[in-house]
């Protein structure tokens, strides 16, 4: 089977489908974007990722020219051209094609592509036995700078830390803000679980609003577990009880040391185990029908 690409209201082979070398999200990573996930043929939590989408274009002032509506029939036709019952699903606003000027101006109608495949981010024996992750030197970018509500298709800041853990040979990186404090990891944002209480850092500091992080959040308070955002150094994260990460493509990962120190018995915990247990029943359940 072709697999196919949506690109400014057309279906195209995946080899077919291209975009201007004068686009400015090529040229200056100018846009936007979503990963989304789509579970035994429901997609889970589209409204809530396009929401997103749309306040990051609209952060940036990039107009998108299709509506919500219209963006989502166009997933779940992807879908279906592409007969995926599973899938990760990217969906790319673009300014569009300008001149070699950063002028947004030139641009005059914004490039929407979506893509439709298979992602595997993590091998399992992670989710089975945990994850070691490093602190990375690479400090993430200012919200006064970069609005974390915007999920920008810049994403050197994510990169530079994501370099760091390569080299580090870990999966996962976590990176502080400015001032020292935990923020979020490079793809994913993090939590720990302190004397029964979960806790993860505003996200006014610079951590992206997650929808993972949303759903496990509710998933945590119909356990009656406590919940505070709560702003953390890396001692915290050090001397947790448990800690585990969430997002999109990760989903939720246990991890059981940072910079080589063991978190906890060095093993994934009761409480992580229980909110990976509620998450994949409710992704089972929601989602968008198709």
């Amino acid at each position: 089977m072709d697999e196919k690409i949506f690109l400014d209201g057309n279906f195209f082979k995946k080899e077919d489908a291209k975009i201007s070398v004068f686009d400015h999200g090529l040229l200056y990573g100018d846009g936007v974007f979503e990963g989304i996930r789509a579970y035994n043929r429901k997609v889970f939590k589209l409204k809530e990722h396009l929401d997103r989408l749309y306040v990051g274009a609209e952060i940036i002032k990039l107009q998108i020219p299709m509506s919500k509506a219209e963006l989502e029939d166009a997933v779940i036709k992807l879908l279906l051209e592409n007969k995926l019952d599973d899938a990760y699903i990217r969906v790319v606003v673009t300014r569009g094609v300008g001149d070699l000027g950063l002028d947004p101006r030139k641009c005059k109608k914004a490039t929407v592509f979506i893509i439709a495949g298979k992602i595997v981010l993590y091998p399992e024996k992670y989710y089975e036995n945990g994850l070691p992750i490093i602190i990375a030197k690479t400090r993430r970018n200012h919200p006064f700078s970069i609005n974390p509500c915007v999920k920008s298709l810049n994403y050197l800041n994510n990169i530079f830390a994501k370099i760091e853990a390569v080299e580090k040979n870990v999966e996962e990186a976590l990176m502080l803000t400015i001032d020292g404090f935990v923020c979020e990891c490079t793809g994913d944002n993090i939590f720990i679980v302190k004397n029964g209480k979960l806790i993860t850092p505003p996200n006014e500091i610079g951590a992206l609003n997650g929808i993972t992080q949303g759903a496990v959040i509710s998933l945590a308070k119909k356990r009656n577990i406590l919940f505070s955002y709560l702003m953390m150094k890396p001692e915290d994260i050090y001397t947790a009880d448990e800690c585990f990460l969430t997002g999109t493509a990760a989903e939720v990962i246990p991890v059981v040391a940072v910079d080589g120190k063991v978190i906890g018995t060095g093993k994934p915990g009761d409480v992580t185990k229980s909110l990976i247990q509620d998450f994949r029943a409710l992704v089972k359940l929601e989602g968008v029908k198709y």
